[in-house]
């Protein structure tokens, strides 16, 4: 049962808990927050929120009107287990403390309008999405920038160059596998805070890759799943002196890192993505779905895929997802279909395009209504795809759409296709404007 206010208040009596930090999410999903002491909160903090200064925070309030307000939300509540401290830990979305209404550049706060969009739209009432965030651990990274030039490198045991060897598969056991304690660490922390929890593996890609698998959740849920994530993984791997990189390609010439997201919509507690019979067993709204998917990828990658190096990974060969097409088999095509047997309601779709530098509210969020605009439009993905699109002559290549090149493509696309995302609100005109600006300066 989801925790209320209440419940988070009398767990900070009955522990003694005297720090509580409010963390929330900037437009570039970076988490920030604010630590108070426990006097401090009370119910009328989770109705009206704990006034803070947001002209700080990047793409946010100007410095004439710079009073926010964060307003946590009760269920995410877990006492922090890195600080030295005890902490209970709070996400909360922003809104204007003067009206109380949902501020417009908040990510939390635009994916319930998203959720609120779904709910109207009678299509659906559930939006299940299971991120699945890859990264790499380093043993050593050094930056550096001056006036003669900038680099950056990371060095891994596991790496090649320093092992003489490639990894040998995804899966290698110990102690080929080096990382196994530090995953289990990761994995059984993300339990700990409320994360549902699945696997924990190494990845294909040979400098340190690693995979922690976590359950479908609703939007919201796993969009702060994500981020709770990130956190886990970066001060685990700090705990043992590594360093976790989500960049989508920091090793040239190796398998980069994505953030495979996988969705299912539900109606009235029903699954509405299984067909019996046909291709994938998809229903005709799964594909009309899916249909929404391909048609507005090229604009919402500038959601799911928002830094310069997310396009690095989005190369032909390392088994990039660059062609927008569905398969039930290809790892290469924008969506595929997981084989999940005869169960209804383990059928969903996996898009394949996106990486873990994304804010998981605007990328989720961007999917959706997406996915929506499918439905409602009866948007046709063509036959699935199971060729190997690798082997295919250039002449038939040719003719199937790719992901655009760059951030710079991906945003011209954006600009031009962009009407879908403003249905019932969810984005709005200006939030897109400066999405564009802000990423222009990269």
């Amino acid at each position: 049962m989801a925790k209320t206010a209440q419940d988070v208040l009398r767990q900070i009596k009955d522990e003694g808990i005297e720090l509580i930090a409010i963390k929330f999410a900037d437009l570039r999903g970076t988490w920030q927050h604010l630590t108070m002491h426990a006097d401090l909160i009370d119910e009328e903090a989770f109705r009206a929120g704990v006034a803070f200064d947001g002209s700080s925070i990047r793409g946010w309030k100007s410095t004439n009107e710079p009073d926010m307000a964060m307003l946590p939300d009760p269920g995410t509540a877990w006492i922090d287990p890195f600080y030295r401290h005890k902490t209970l830990s709070l996400i909360a979305s922003i809104q204007e403390p003067r009206s109380g209404r949902p501020y417009g550049r908040c990510p939390r706060a635009l994916a319930q309008r998203a959720l609120d969009h779904l709910r109207s739209s009678g299509l659906a009432d559930t939006a299940f999405f299971g991120p699945k965030p890859e990264f790499l651990l380093f043993d050593d990274v050094r930056p550096d920038s001056s006036e003669g030039g900038s680099f950056s490198s990371g060095d891994s045991i596991e790496a090649p160059w320093n092992s003489g060897r490639l990894q040998e598969g995804d899966a290698p056991v110990v102690p080929n596998d080096t990382y196994q304690d530090i995953r289990s660490e990761m994995l059984l922390t993300l339990g700990q805070l409320g994360v549902p929890i699945e696997t924990q593996h190494p990845e294909v890609a040979a400098a340190g890759q690693q995979e922690l698998g976590i359950k479908c959740a609703e939007l919201i849920n796993a969009a702060d799943n994500v981020l709770t994530y990130k956190y886990v993984v970066r001060n685990v791997a700090r705990k043992y002196g590594k360093a976790a990189t989500f960049m989508p390609k920091p090793a040239f010439a190796d398998n980069g890192s994505g953030m495979h997201v996988h969705q299912s919509l539900w109606k009235g507690g029903e699954p509405l993505f299984f067909g019996e019979g046909t291709y994938a067993n998809l229903s005709q709204t799964a594909r009309w779905y899916i249909g929404g998917l391909l048609k507005h990828a090229p604009s919402f990658l500038a959601f799911t895929n928002p830094s310069t190096t997310s396009y690095e990974r989005l190369v032909p060969g390392f088994e990039a997802p660059v062609n927008l097409v569905y398969s039930q088999g290809i790892r290469s095509a924008a969506v595929r279909i997981p084989p999940t047997g005869s169960n209804p309601k383990a059928k969903r779709l996996e898009f394949r395009c996106g990486d873990a530098l994304a804010n998981p509210y605007l990328a989720f969020s961007a999917l959706l209504l997406a996915g929506l605009d499918g439905i409602r439009n009866q948007i046709d993905p063509g036959r699935g795809t199971d060729v190997d699109l690798f082997e295919l002559p250039a002449e038939e290549l040719a003719k199937i759409s790719t992901v655009p090149a760059s951030l710079h493509g991906a945003l011209e696309a954006l600009a031009a296709d962009k009407d879908y995302l403003l249905a019932g609100g969810v984005f709005s005109e200006d939030f897109i404007s400066d999405w564009i600006d802000l990423k222009d300066e990269e």
